[in-house]
């Protein structure tokens, strides 16, 4: 088995849930936030919206917000992309795993822009990744394993061929705290998840029920 890297750990939260992710950034317990437009879409929200959750989401003490360019081109993604980066120098720009953002997320990198590659789903894509210096890499570990392909495998994989590149896999689509304990344990240093997740990392029923005891002990002490 893959040793894990010597890289400390990130949990960010995947939602455009204005409430659930005030409430996690309150308290301290992710690095920060990540959206795609699906997940704009599904939280009501619209493009115009976008500086406003940045500016809510850093000034909550989110250190990283990631928004995803568009337009299915190079030129467009680019386009897009400078609107983007002039949110903040606490954004992260995500660029899906095609030809066309391949050669756009290398052109971003080259100008200093923090970069993630999304729907990446190969490991030959990972390396692609790693090769033009993107920071971060994004397979969907529930979509991989939805269509048949051994997720578990392979995005430890993904995580070993960016070796020596400043590449690290923040995996995605992540249904369990399990999920995020097994590729953990197997190398992979970062994972994003929609706040049901992020709960229940956060939550064994001992724990409370042990807190619960501390707080009647209290009590019982003249506290």
């Amino acid at each position: 088995m893959t040793q894990p890297a010597p890289i400390a750990p990130r949990l960010y939260v995947d939602s455009a849930d204005v409430t659930r992710v005030s409430r996690l950034l309150a308290a301290g317990v992710v690095h920060g936030v990540t959206t795609n437009p699906t997940i704009l879409e599904r939280g009501g929200r619209r493009a115009a919206e976008i500086p406003e959750l940045y500016a809510r989401w850093v000034g909550e003490g989110a250190r990283e917000v990631f928004f995803q360019t568009w337009g299915g081109d190079a030129a467009s993604f680019l386009r897009n992309a400078e609107g983007i980066r002039t949110l903040g120098d606490r954004v992260a720009v995500k660029v899906p795993a095609t030809a066309e953002g391949f050669a756009a997320a290398s052109a971003l990198v080259r100008d200093g822009a923090t970069v993630l590659v999304t729907a990446v789903y190969s490991v030959a894509q990972a390396l692609a990744c790693a090769s033009i210096g993107v920071q971060y890499i994004a397979p969907y570990l529930g979509r991989l394993r939805d269509a048949g392909v051994d997720g578990d495998a392979l995005i430890p994989q993904m995580q070993d061929v960016c070796a020596g590149s400043p590449a690290n896999v923040l995996a995605a689509s992540l249904r369990s705290a399990a999920d995020i304990v097994s590729l953990r344990l197997s190398g992979v240093p970062y994972f994003t998840a929609a706040p049901d997740v992020i709960d229940e990392v956060l939550f064994h029923e001992v724990s409370d029920s042990s807190a619960a005891e501390f707080d009647a002990a209290m009590v019982r002490l003249g506290a």
